[in-house]
């Protein structure tokens, strides 16, 4: 038990703390919509139903998308684009999709080479995009499921100001839709791009998203 948690702790960490604070989201997120609910004059609701309800599911999906977004754009982004003196971008004679050599890839797999790599063709070509195109999946589904909460959450609102409530595709194209979407992407944006030039210049002793302290500045691909 002690090794499990050892060779998994920052999975387990990170799991607990999303948890953690999930949990507290719950909460802090019923105590807020039972607020506005007393202020317009309406009954508050209980934890579950408000926990089952379009708006903490649109409060959830509309983080998890942005979030999904972000790493499947930096996956896709670090393999053809250099930011000199980055831990976070590869040096520049290895932009693009390297050899199957450096990939380990065809007759260069080893022993130890995941199954779907020995085995070559359509499986090797898939798994080698296998966590990009996870990335872009969840992100999707989470996108819909956001639009789609986004959407009930929406119309209840219309309906308790007796006006019509619309279709989902209106609701995509609405201003509500894109505001509550655009204001995490640019978030999402801004702390990736930040990090990545700010890791040039900066230290984190011990890390490895992070250049040795002593590294040159314009030291690229390193990690300390």
């Amino acid at each position: 038990m002690r090794r499990y948690l050892r060779d998994n702790g920052l999975g387990l960490v990170f799991g607990v703390l999303f948890l953690l604070v999930l949990v507290g989201q719950g909460f802090a997120g019923h105590a807020d919509h039972n607020q506005q609910q007393l202020a317009e004059g309406l009954e508050p609701v209980s934890l579950g139903r408000y926990l089952s309800s379009a708006a903490f599911a649109v409060d959830v999906a509309e983080n998890w998308q942005s979030e999904y977004l972000q790493f499947f754009l930096y996956l896709l982004g670090t393999i053809w684009l250099f930011q000199r003196g980055s831990p976070e971008s590869k040096p520049f004679h290895q932009l693009g999709t390297e050899s199957d050599r450096d990939q380990r890839l065809g007759r260069h797999a080893t022993e130890g080479s995941p199954s779907w790599v020995k085995a070559g063709g359509w499986r090797a070509a898939i798994f080698s995009r296998s966590l990009g195109i996870l990335m872009g999946t969840i992100f999707l589904l989470c996108w819909l499921a956001q639009s789609v909460a986004g959407w009930a959450a929406y119309n209840s609102d219309q309906l308790a100001e007796r006006e019509d409530p619309v279709d989902w595709l209106a609701y995509v194209g609405s201003a509500d839709f894109w505001n509550r979407t655009l204001q995490n992407w640019q978030s999402e944006l801004l702390a990736v791009g930040s990090f990545a030039v700010l890791a040039v210049f900066l230290r984190q002793r011990g890390s490895p998203e992070s250049k040795p302290v002593g590294a040159e500045h314009g030291a690229s691909a390193t990690s300390g």
